[in-house]
């Protein structure tokens, strides 16, 4: 039988079996076949077709609890946050609503002693001008200062400045300061029967303690 021939590109003339070359081309084909063979079925494998393994139930309940509980303390944080926030707010308010009612109280404790005095002045020049002492100059005078203590309180009046004259009514240690015990004649114990000097308030709040005389049994 004729030996078969091997063609190659790359030569001009046929090989045959007698031929080394042919034999050389045969296991160099061969060898190349077996790998082409081999890395089609053995090549390595696409890592996105590996199976994936997803969380148990478990797992994923025990995650679900957990971002619960993240958003339960988150959600209790930003109420407390917006809590003291108010707080703030409500205290800087106060703070300023204070400052403008009382930023005047030093000046108004000055004022009514101011007031005091016109008082007495008031009450004497009223003795003087006793109708057994007719002078006119005298009773214009007492009428000025009439009008002008009349003012003065209106004045205070309208800042929130308000006299206290608690005749009659029950000690109050807030408001009232004892100097003295009186007898107390139709009058119940504990209540104030005489007033030395009067007391003021601003905007209620008390800026001065009036001074008083309280009533107290009498010892037989």
């Amino acid at each position: 039988l004729p030996f078969p021939t091997l063609s190659l590109p790359h030569l001009s003339t046929p090989c045959t079996m007698s031929s080394p070359l042919y034999w050389e081309s045969l296991c160099v084909f061969s060898t190349a076949a077996q790998q082409r063979s081999t890395g089609d079925e053995c090549g390595p494998e696409d890592p996105r077709d590996e199976p994936k393994h997803p969380l148990s139930d478990c797992a994923l309940e025990h995650k679900a609890i957990k971002l619960e509980e993240q958003v339960r303390d988150l959600t209790e944080r930003y109420r407390k946050a917006l809590a003291d926030s108010e707080n703030v707010r409500r205290r800087t308010q106060k703070f300023v609503e204070d400052a403008k009612l009382f930023g005047i109280q030093s000046f108004c404790r000055d004022l009514v002693e101011v007031a005091d005095i016109l008082e007495k002045t008031a009450e004497s020049a009223a003795e003087e001008a006793e109708p057994t002492n007719p002078n006119p100059t005298l009773q214009k005078i007492y009428e000025g200062l009439s009008l002008l203590e009349a003012k003065l309180q209106s004045v205070f009046a309208k800042h929130g400045l308000q006299k206290m004259s608690p005749v009659g009514d029950k000690y109050d240690p807030y408001d009232h300061e004892i100097v003295c015990h009186v007898p107390a004649e139709g009058m119940q114990p504990g209540t104030i029967a005489l007033v030395t000097q009067d007391g003021y308030k601003l905007h209620g709040r008390t800026i001065r303690h009036a001074l008083v005389g309280v009533a107290v049994e009498s010892q037989e």
